[in-house]
């Protein structure tokens, strides 16, 4: 049997450098990601994508890409969840979103969780099962 194996650390970096290119995209007019963008942001909204892509690349430089993964999957789960429930055009009257985001989110968080929950568990989660 072939064992497949994700390169969690590659797929971090990925991440990170996409949610860092987002973030400061946002914070130029362009016709996707910006306050009148098919994506509409804020400053706010600029600055979590920003802190996500550092999260990402640190996580993927400190050796803890696959937990990484896994806590920022659950975060937006959590954030698309909030934004289909809560009605507006302000997620926590802090963050700019609209209908388009609130996709985005959960598509964004069911990525994640199969890239985080599929790949192997880093080797101390194995030995603090055994």
């Amino acid at each position: 049997m072939i064992e497949r194996h994700w390169n969690a650390d590659l797929l971090a970096k990925i991440f990170g450098v996409v949610f860092l290119a987002v973030g400061l995209l946002g914070f130029a007019p362009n016709p996707i990601v910006s306050p009148t963008g098919v994506f509409e942001v804020n400053e706010a909204h600029n600055i979590v994508h920003i802190v996500t892509g550092v999260a990402f690349v640190a996580g993927a430089m400190l050796g803890a890409p696959v937990i990484t993964i896994r806590v920022i999957a659950v975060l937006y789960a959590l954030v698309a969840i909030i934004g289909f429930v809560m009605p507006g055009s302000m997620l926590l009257n802090i963050v700019a979103i609209n209908m388009p985001d609130r996709w985005l989110h959960a598509v964004l968080a069911a990525v994640l969780l199969l890239v985080g929950f599929l790949a192997p568990a880093p080797e101390s989660m194995r030995h603090a099962r055994m």
